[in-house]
């Protein structure tokens, strides 16, 4: 058991600025509200904070996962904590305090526990899957990418500006595997005058490059011309990728991610449910088994792929192009002309005999990737599916967490 600690002394939890992408996962993920933002850092209250530990596994980054020993009376606040540019150093404790050992400080010592926090997906990878490598090039010391080709990727007469991004890394190691991301450093300075955040992508290409054996890997990039409730919004890195040409240089920052990552062993099947530039990872994940077909290593592949219509969805022409064998895709399209609305949860539920027997196997791991509303609609339908099927769903979703075989990525 932790031994008691007197009142004055806090174990402070703190986001490293210096690794932190500023992609709101940690806030919106915080039970009690107690991490808050500006224009500059993501940072965490220390009178609110109560050591849940609940923003720490979806943090893509690690950025999350910073801790310091202090005296509470100097504990760091919001305000100082949102100028910094790097962490501080560890500060030496009274001496009654510092003879204590870590594990005896509590994260916190006079608030009360929050409620018990229940995350939709796994905050482990598949007990298969390859060591990642995390946040080898940060803000301070980013890798230069060169661009050897942009390719918009839906029809030319849509709305949907989605463009297919190649970036190549030369002779310097920037080792990714399937369901990993990094992040651009887009030029320029914001409104108060700082140079831009790094934006998040997802990679849409395998481990072994988007052309196998080379040292490169793509994007998936929408161009961001308004916002969710469509008033007009420019996008500063989505617009400045989009407009890249051959030869460009780009900042890169990276890699990030440990979870979202795919089983290595033979015969694992994949359910892979997604939404527009949702679909990335699911690309890199179908290119990396489509590149060892004829091993007879690879399980079974399920998609289910939503757009609003065919000329939107990314990738489409190669897609359909796949063996039937191969994969299974299932096309959700919310406004094609002469169709009524279908989504991705509505082909869940009309594939369910397909479903339950891939969940009826401990091979199959499923992941979803898309806009962060997505999640509820999805998991109601894996529920009516498993229910349907005499099974009890929270048995079921309560192990595929645990075996980390259910991923969410989503925004």
């Amino acid at each position: 058991m932790n031994a008691p600690l007197p009142a004055e002394v806090l174990k402070q939890h703190l986001i490293d600025p210096e690794i932190c992408i500023r992609c709101n996962t940690c806030e919106e993920t915080c039970p009690i509200k107690a991490i808050t933002h500006d224009s500059n850092n993501y940072v965490v209250d220390p009178d609110i904070c109560n050591g849940c530990m609940a923003c720490v596994p979806p943090c893509p980054t690690g950025a999350i996962d910073n801790w310091r020993l202090m005296v509470r009376a100097e504990a760091y606040g919001v305000q100082e904590q949102l100028g910094w540019e790097e962490l501080p150093g560890e500060k030496a404790l009274p001496e009654m305090a510092a003879a204590l050992p870590a594990d005896d400080v509590p994260a916190a010592t006079d608030l009360a526990a929050p409620a018990p926090f229940s995350a939709p997906g796994a905050t482990v990878p598949p007990w298969s899957a390859a060591h990642p490598y995390v946040n080898l090039y940060t803000h301070k010391t980013p890798m230069t990418a060169t661009v050897v080709g942009n390719y918009r990727v839906t029809g030319a007469d849509t709305e949907s500006d989605i463009h297919h991004i190649v970036l190549d890394f030369g002779e310097l190691p920037f080792p990714v595997l399937e369901g990993q991301s990094i992040g651009i450093l887009p030029p320029g300075l914001d409104a108060q005058g700082r140079p831009h955040h790094a934006r998040q992508y997802s990679l849409a290409s395998p481990r072994d490059g988007e052309r196998a054996g080379y040292n490169n890997l793509s994007l998936t990039v929408k161009r961001v011309t308004e916002d969710h409730a469509g008033a007009a919004a420019h996008g500063v890195c989505s617009n400045y990728l989009c407009d890249l040409a051959k030869n460009d240089k780009v900042q890169v920052i990276g890699p990030f991610g440990h979870t979202f990552l795919m089983p290595n062993h033979p015969r694992a099947n994949l359910i892979m449910i997604c939404t527009g530039t949702g679909s990335a990872p699911m690309r890199a994940m179908t290119e990396r088994y489509r590149r060892r077909i004829d091993t007879g290593e690879n399980g079974r592949l399920l998609l289910f792929f939503g757009a609003r219509t065919e000329r939107e969805l990314p990738y489409f022409g190669p897609l359909m192009k796949l063996p039937r064998d191969f994969i299974d895709i299932n096309l959700a399209l919310s406004r094609e002309t002469g169709q009524p609305k279908r989504y991705v949860q509505d082909l869940i539920r009309e594939r369910a005999a397909s479903v339950r027997e891939l969940l009826a196997d401990r091979n199959t791991c499923i992941y979803v990737c898309g806009l962060k509303g997505m999640e509820v609609g999805v998991l109601d339908a894996l529920r009516d599916v498993t229910v349907q099927g005499g099974q009890d769903w929270s048995i079921l979703h309560d192990a595929l967490r645990r075996e980390g075989r259910l991923h969410f990525e989503t925004y």
